[in-house]
């Protein structure tokens, strides 16, 4: 974590959510709730690093709010202190059992509060760096599929919430096997490794993820920073692979390595984006089958596609 780490305070008596704040200002990047509700609103609009969380509370108390937590990919793993006035083993026994990692019993002592905090946020830390080595993909460098898919699972449900379009571009090297078999495996793996690195420096924005989705082939979710519209951005994707100057093997295929993009920019129509994904993969396949080489796009304003070939609408 370069900067500082985010805890989120939930209590519903005001008074405890102050004791703890004062104990924790100026090391933590600070936010509260007075309910369970309003918690999960900030855990899906803010990435949290702990939760210092009241057993009771009206309405979605400690353990109901904590299983919320646990059931969404994007959140499981945020560490839980649970804070309460209760001390019996039973309840203790209850919450480690829900996946809490520690309790603070009140009155709250502000140096227990501090240690117990910083010791769940250093082995959070230490966590997410052995979580990052596991979501790259070790021939190309870029994310893979499971980073892919945890992104996927975080952005789609908040876009759907929120209802905001997502960008999706599913990517397939054009004719790969057949680049493999000629070549051989090690210029078939450094011919993975250079449309990989083409496709990720093709004009990203810091919220894009580009990633290896299987194979032959890579996936880019967009952020929803305000830019140049998604077929310009597949028009970069065309044209930094044909830049690289790979030679094609296939008589009937370009001269050079290309790839066909299949694009979507929608709303989704679930919490999952599962729609999305359908969607591009059937217009890659249109793109490879209507000659590959190519961009076959659907965005927001129409259900028709759109094919870019090359620099040139069709």
């Amino acid at each position: 974590m370069t900067s500082r780490p985010s805890v989120l305070i939930v209590d519903d008596e005001p008074a405890n959510v102050r004791v703890l704040a004062e104990a924790l200002q100026g090391a933590y990047e600070l936010r509260f709730a007075t309910g369970g509700e309003r918690a999960l609103a900030l855990v899906a609009q803010h990435a949290i690093d702990l939760i210092l969380l009241d057993v009771v509370m009206p309405g979605l108390d400690g353990f109901a709010l904590l299983r919320r937590l646990k059931a969404e990919l994007v959140t499981r793993e945020i560490p839980v202190i649970f804070v309460t006035a209760r001390d019996e083993v039973g309840e203790e026994e209850r919450g480690f059992d829900a996946g809490a990692v520690d309790y603070i019993t009140k009155p709250i002592s502000p140096p227990i509060v501090r240690a117990r905090v910083r010791t769940h946020l250093e082995l959070k830390r230490q966590r997410d760096l052995l979580e990052q080595r596991a979501l790259i993909d070790g021939l190309t460098g870029i994310a893979n599929r499971r980073r892919f898919d945890e992104e996927w699972a975080r952005r789609a449900a908040r876009a759907f919430e929120q209802g905001r379009a997502l960008r999706l571009l599913l990517i397939d090297i054009d004719h790969f096997k057949d680049y493999n078999d000629y070549y051989g495996h090690g210029p078939g793996d450094e011919c993975l490794r250079r449309v990989a690195a083409a496709l990720q420096e093709a004009g990203q924005a810091a919220g894009d993820l580009t990633a290896r989705y299987g194979g032959e082939e890579f996936a880019v979710i967009l952020d929803d920073a305000p830019r140049g519209d998604l077929a310009a951005y597949a028009q970069k994707l065309l044209a930094a692979v044909r830049n690289l100057a790979l030679p094609q093997v296939r008589a009937d295929a370009t001269t050079w390595l290309s790839i066909s993009i299949g694009a979507v920019e929608r709303v989704p129509g679930s919490r999952d984006g599962r729609d999305i994904l359908e969607s591009a993969d059937r217009l890659l396949y249109e793109a490879k089958r209507g000659g590959r080489n190519r961009c076959v796009l659907a965005d927001t304003d129409t259900t028709a596609v759109r094919v870019l070939l090359g620099e040139e609408f069709i």
